[in-house]
């Protein structure tokens, strides 16, 4: 898929599950489980062992309609590695201009962390295409909506204290995608392998993500 094809695809599915797993027969059962639930953007993140190696074999073995992304990116030789072994978007907790060059060069998706309105508009005309804001935990969706003010344009994503029950909050207060971990992918349910669980799980965060999306557009 081209670069306008993934953020397109991340933009209307609305959610990037952020999955920090070492077992890669669990892990490709796990991305099929939510993927089943509508989840189909998949963020490895960096600091995993192997995270690399991970990206490379998911790649290739998981479904054609699955976006496998890297996350935790912190660097220009990290956005290389992850980009070569088939990342294709790159998430990063900070904005490191290089890493946001390379990706634009590679006609790679750029999702840099941010925090503040300043480091927000940087991120945003150095050419990223969404901007992360992290840690959102720290923040609330009213953050979103004051942010949205002086910023219409800017595409906001939060990673950190967003639940299934409170995405809809964060797409209304303006965010146009968001990041999960812990709340999506039960750890509980990961190791007794109640796969059917993630994919009810995922099932309720893209029907609550679709539905804050369409009342807005109401």
């Amino acid at each position: 898929m081209n670069q306008e094809s993934v953020l397109d695809q991340i933009l209307s599915t609305g959610v990037v599950a952020v999955i920090r797993m070492k077992d890669p027969r669990r892990l490709l059962k796990v991305v099929e489980a939510i993927r089943a639930g509508g989840v189909k953007s998949i963020e490895i993140t960096m600091t995993v062992p192997n995270a690399a190696a991970i990206i490379q074999d998911l790649a290739k073995n998981a479904p054609p309609d699955v976006l496998v992304g890297a996350g935790t990116v912190t660097d220009a030789s990290k956005a290389r590695e992850v980009i070569k072994a088939g990342a294709t978007f790159v998430v990063s907790p900070t904005t490191d201009f290089e890493v946001i060059r390379i990706c634009k060069e590679k006609n790679v998706v750029t999702i840099p962390g941010c925090f503040t309105p300043t480091e927000i508009l940087a991120a945003w005309k150095a050419g990223a295409d969404i901007v992360k804001v992290f840690p959102a935990t720290s923040l609330s969706p009213k953050y979103f909506k004051d942010i949205s003010g002086p910023f219409p344009d800017i595409r906001l994503m939060p990673t950190g204290g967003v639940t299934i029950d409170n995405v809809g909050e964060w797409i209304k207060a303006g965010a146009v995608a968001v990041g999960i971990g812990g709340d999506l992918l039960d750890k509980e349910a990961i190791e007794e392998e109640r796969y059917e669980a993630l994919t009810e799980r995922a099932t309720r965060m893209v029907k609550n993500f679709l539905e804050a999306k369409q009342s807005m557009n109401s």
